[in-house]
């Protein structure tokens, strides 16, 4: 997994509450196992008419924000069924980062295991954010993971919080696979005294 550790980039606006995990990735996308290949499906629904012409007007397909890597969203974002390809989906189009007023549990927890920073802040503060995304080509915003700090455009600065433990795993870029191996040495140990002990199993 990618570390995180400071992010700079085109924030885009969404400001829409309960955007869901079928609103993310809809469900006829679920069929692959691969992280890879599903940032063209993000927004499906949203991104294009039934023939599969992009629809000029959603945030995603304007020229200011198809690079975007920072998403700045309404409350109870991730919200639904939860697949992990919610997540995959986002990541592989280039998001980074969520910010929202709050998430589903579910989605939130899946974020920080594949490499995305989805950070909850008060309304007010993700008002003047989403007001910053708004500018387009000049809606640049910096957040930082080791102050745990978000930088507008025009240099003001807010605070968020971060479970520790989840801190560290993305500024390591360690998965739950990353942390296993960490312990590969106590692992190998166990494994070799084991053998000794008891051969037959």
């Amino acid at each position: 997994m990618e570390n995180f550790t400071k992010l700079t980039g085109i924030a885009a606006p969404l400001p829409l509450i309960n955007v869901d995990t079928d609103m993310l990735i809809p469900k006829q996308f679920l069929k692959t196992i691969k992280r890879t290949g599903l940032g063209v499906n993000l927004f499906h629904e949203m991104r294009y008419d039934d023939d599969g012409n992009e629809i000029a007007d959603f945030v995603l397909n304007k020229p200011a924000y198809r690079n975007a890597e920072i998403l700045v969203a309404g409350d109870n974002f991730g919200c639904g069924s939860s697949r992990e390809h919610a997540p995959w989906a986002l990541l592989d189009f280039g998001i980074r980062c969520v910010i929202a007023p709050g998430f589903a549990d579910i989605f939130y927890n899946n974020c920080f295991k594949n490499g995305i920073l989805p950070i909850a802040l008060p309304q007010e503060e993700v008002d003047k954010l989403m007001d910053d995304a708004e500018r387009g080509a000049n809606a640049t915003i910096s957040v930082d993971l080791e102050t745990q700090t978000i930088s507008g455009p025009d240099g003001g600065e807010i605070k968020f919080e971060v479970d520790p433990f989840r801190k560290h795993c993305l500024l390591n870029g360690l998965d739950d696979i990353g942390l296993t191996l960490e312990k590969a040495a106590s692992i190998d140990s166990f494994e070799a005294k084991a053998a000794q002990e008891r051969p037959w199993v």
